[in-house]
């Protein structure tokens, strides 16, 4: 019988270290099939500042605290893999966005980048992303990543390496064309030089992030025993799609005809400054739930500005700047609304004010509550102090509880 069981014993012991022999051959294989997409030499794999970054997300991301902040990114995450899979882009260029933002779709850095691919304003434009006083496509997960694939490939076709592109993306292309020419050799290691300094600390950083990412989505023990593997591989529960609203309509509507809750609607179209379609376009492509594609086609029907909004009459003195001021909306706005060229107003003029009809409560504007001060609204809303004085005619820094606020510019 002792004979029987440690026979057992010593046939689990060497099945379990078979299995973990397999487990470390597969995830080798893996990782280096992640460095060969990427151009990327497989000694790299022992970078010791690649191994400390790696260990180092990993004590992080054990942590459930750093996945709940990243809750946002479980809705879209698939939809942005399938688009980066399309477009014949290494796989790993997911964890780009993810080095720069952690998926966020509002992230918005002191240097002016805005979004989960951290685009600025000027390279976000050259690639075709809007950006005005209505809409910052920048936040548009679809748009966004589809402009920042658009770079990627083109700096891949100037370097011939997707390292070299990713780190372009990070400090331009032209630096890295720079180091190139100093380092006479666009081979990583070198580049990486601490003491040579070819390339900025954070661009030699920023590539070795996006690698450890990359590496641990390979470490199936990892991933198992954490909920990376639930927010990277899940399925396409929450696949999107994409509808077209008029000029002007309420995403707050929107989801109130398809039982959709109003946060999930706004996580998913973060590109609107505001609750409304912008009043400027004849028409505008939104997302929603793929799962909710079929009641929208049974219920959405568009309806008239005033069945939606406020109609406020124009009574004598009064001019876009004071009604702006009285429903806090800026006065460009309701120009824009009610297709006005020019700023002058004719009495008993009728003019929709997209506020809530139901409650007159401006779109956008934010109520001052207890140790409110305007310093954390202008960062909670990611406005300039002054600015925000300008949109609410203030002349102090004095807030009072209850007063209501414009916070979108």
């Amino acid at each position: 019988m002792k004979q029987r069981i440690l026979g057992l014993f010593l046939g689990l012991t060497l099945i379990t270290q078979l299995q973990g022999a397999l487990t470390f051959d597969t995830n080798s294989q893996q990782q280096m099939a992640v460095l060969s997409a990427l151009d990327i030499d497989p000694s790299f794999i022992n970078d010791p500042e690649l191994i400390e970054i790696e260990n180092d997300y990993k004590r992080r991301y054990e942590n459930s605290h750093f996945f709940k902040a990243m809750q946002e990114a479980y809705i879209f995450i698939p939809h942005i893999k399938e688009l980066i899979t399309r477009a014949d882009v290494p796989p790993a260029i997911l964890y780009l966005a993810m080095a720069e933002s952690n998926f966020k779709t509002r992230a918005y850095s002191t240097k002016r980048a805005s979004g989960m691919w951290q685009f600025m304003p000027y390279t976000g434009k050259l690639f075709g992303l809007t950006i005005n006083n209505y809409i910052d496509e920048r936040r548009d997960l679809i748009k966004s990543t589809k402009a920042a694939i658009a770079y990627l490939k083109q700096a891949q076709g100037v370097f011939g390496k997707w390292y070299l592109s990713a780190l372009s993306y990070n400090c331009g292309m032209g630096r890295v064309n720079q180091a190139i020419r100093k380092a006479g050799t666009d081979d990583l290691a070198v580049l990486l030089d601490p003491k040579k300094k070819y390339l900025p600390r954070e661009s030699r950083d920023y590539i070795r992030k996006i690698v450890a990412l990359a590496l641990m989505a390979q470490d199936e023990e990892f991933m198992l025993k954490t909920e990376f593997e639930y927010l990277m591989n899940r399925g396409n529960a929450y696949s999107l799609a994409t509808v077209q609203l008029p000029s002007g309509e309420r995403l707050s509507r929107l989801a109130q005809l398809l039982d959709v809750d109003l946060e999930i609607l706004s996580q998913l179209n973060r590109q609107l400054k505001y609750d409304f379609v912008p009043p400027t376009h004849n028409g505008y492509d939104i997302y929603i739930p793929y799962s909710k594609l079929a009641t929208f086609k049974e219920r959405y029907e568009p309806k008239e500005f005033n069945q939606i909004y406020l109609v406020h009459e124009v009574a004598k003195g009064e001019t876009l700047s004071s009604i702006g001021r009285k429903y806090k909306i800026p006065f460009g706005v309701i120009k824009d609304f009610n297709g006005l060229k020019k700023s002058n107003l004719s009495l008993k003029q009728k003019l929709i004010i997209p506020v809530e009809k139901e409650h007159g409560i401006a779109l956008n504007s934010y109520m001052v509550k207890k140790g409110d001060t305007l310093v954390s609204i202008a960062k909670k809303h990611r406005i300039d102090v002054h600015r925000l004085k300008e949109l609410n005619s203030l002349t102090s820094n004095e807030i009072y509880i209850g007063d209501r606020l414009i916070v979108v510019d």
